[in-house]
């Protein structure tokens, strides 16, 4: 019996560390995939001529126009995304996008999800995609604008 309790102690400080590795861990996310969104799309707003063509050769309607909205959307998204703010939101707009780029540049590796696994997760678009999931499901953590806001704003709307 002595044992099972050690076991349980040992299991619940073991739950508590991992507890406090969220945050720093979903900061440490966002700073890095908020870069590289913030990267890529400062790259396609600057060779805005190359992504159009690439855009072409996929058969997107209005090309130029999709390579400066896409650009500017992971350029502005991976910033916020960054900072944490508007977290959610913005990961579930990269989400999107991340889920277009899957569909018309590596069809092939999105419908291998199940078939073929390797294939899904070893596209271009999956570390992007998956980034912005696990913020989307898992929020920014303690670390983000996002929640400095709601502890604000929750201690106003509390004290009138």
């Amino acid at each position: 019996m002595h044992l099972i309790r050690s076991a349980a102690a040992l299991h619940a400080r073991w739950v508590t560390l991992c507890d406090r590795l969220r945050s720093p861990l979903l900061l440490a996310i966002r700073l890095f995939w908020g870069w590289q969104f913030a990267v890529t799309g400062w790259g396609k707003l600057h060779h805005l001529d190359r992504v159009t063509d690439f855009f072409s050769s996929l058969g997107l309607p209005m090309p130029h126009a999709t390579a400066a909205f896409v650009g500017s959307v992971e350029f502005i998204g991976g910033i916020l995304l960054a900072l944490g703010f508007g977290s959610r939101l913005v990961s579930g707009v990269l989400l999107v996008n991340m889920t277009v780029a899957y569909w018309t540049a590596d069809r092939d590796a999105f419908f291998s999800i199940l078939s073929a696994p390797d294939k899904f997760y070893g596209a271009d678009p999956f570390t992007f995609w998956f980034a912005a999931l696990l913020i989307l499901v898992l929020g920014p953590g303690s670390l983000a604008i996002d929640t400095i806001l709601r502890r604000v704003f929750a201690g106003h709307l509390q004290h009138p």
